[in-house]
C-alpha cells in the first residue's frame, strides 16, 4: 500500500450529499477479483451518456478538462453511503485520488478507505464549502493534506484541522494495511513458529 504523508493536488468537487456506493461503482462492474481496473467504471452512471461508457457525459465534473487529473474529491455529507462493497475506494484509488474530503462519510467506506490507502478527510461543512468555492473560482487550483500535521491548506492558503485515529494515521503514513501490518511483526512470527513442535505442525 502506497504510503501517505502530504499530498498536494488537482481538487475536483462533487457537490452532492449521500453519494452511495452503487454510484461510486455500479454493480455491473463488480466481476474483478483484483483492485485493479475499476477507475474506468468510476461514477459511470455520472461520468457517461450511454450504458456502454462510450460517451462522456460533458457536464459532469470529473470529465471536465480543467479538472483533468485531479487526486482530491471534495463532497458533501454521508459520502459512501449504501453498500458495503470495497470496490467503492478501489474505483477512487484506481482512478488516481488520495483523499476524499466531505462533512461526514458513511463508517464501513471510511473504514474501507483507510486499510486501502485512501484517506477519507473529515471537514465542518462550512469548511468544505470554501474548499469547493475556491477550487471552482480558480481552474488548477490546488488543495494541500497533510497527514503528518493533520491539517488541509486551501488554495488560498486557509488551514483546516482535521482528526484522525492515531492508529489509522500511523498505518497510512507507513503504508500498511492489515496485511503489511502483520509482516511487519514477520521476525516474531518466524521465532514462534520455529519452536512449534515438529509433531504440531
Amino acid at each position: 500500500m502506497q504510503a501517505f504523508t502530504t499530498h498536494k493536488g488537482l481538487a475536483v468537487a462533487i457537490d452532492s450529499a449521500n453519494i452511495d456506493t452503487d454510484q461510486i461503482i455500479p454493480k455491473q462492474f463488480l466481476s474483478k477479483v483484483t483492485k485493479d481496473g475499476f477507475g474506468i467504471h468510476l461514477f459511470h452512471d455520472w461520468r457517461y451518456l450511454d450504458d456502454a461508457g462510450d460517451v462522456p457525459n460533458p457536464e459532469f465534473n470529473l470529465n471536465k478538462p480543467r479538472y483533468k487529473g485531479a487526486t482530491i474529491l471534495l463532497a458533501q455529507e454521508n459520502f459512501g453511503c449504501g453498500s458495503s462493497r470495497e470496490h467503492a475506494p478501489w474505483a477512487l484509488a484506481d482512478f488516481g485520488l488520495r483523499a476524499i474530503i466531505a462533512p461526514t462519510f458513511a463508517d464501513i467506506f471510511y473504514g474501507n478507505s483507510i486499510n486501502n490507502g485512501l484517506l477519507p478527510v473529515r471537514l465542518p461543512e462550512a469548511a468544505v464549502r470554501q474548499l469547493m468555492d475556491e477550487v471552482e473560482a480558480c481552474e488548477g487550483a490546488e488543495v494541500t493534506v497533510d497527514l503528518e500535521n493533520l491539517k488541509v491548506v486551501s488554495p488560498s492558503g486557509a488551514e483546516f484541522s482535521f482528526t484522525l485515529a492515531e492508529s489509522a494515521r500511523q498505518n497510512l503514513l507507513k503504508g500498511l494495511d492489515a496485511i503489511g501490518l502483520t509482516l511487519a511483526h514477520e521476525a516474531a512470527i518466524s521465532d514462534y513458529e520455529s519452536r512449534i513442535p515438529a509433531w504440531r505442525r
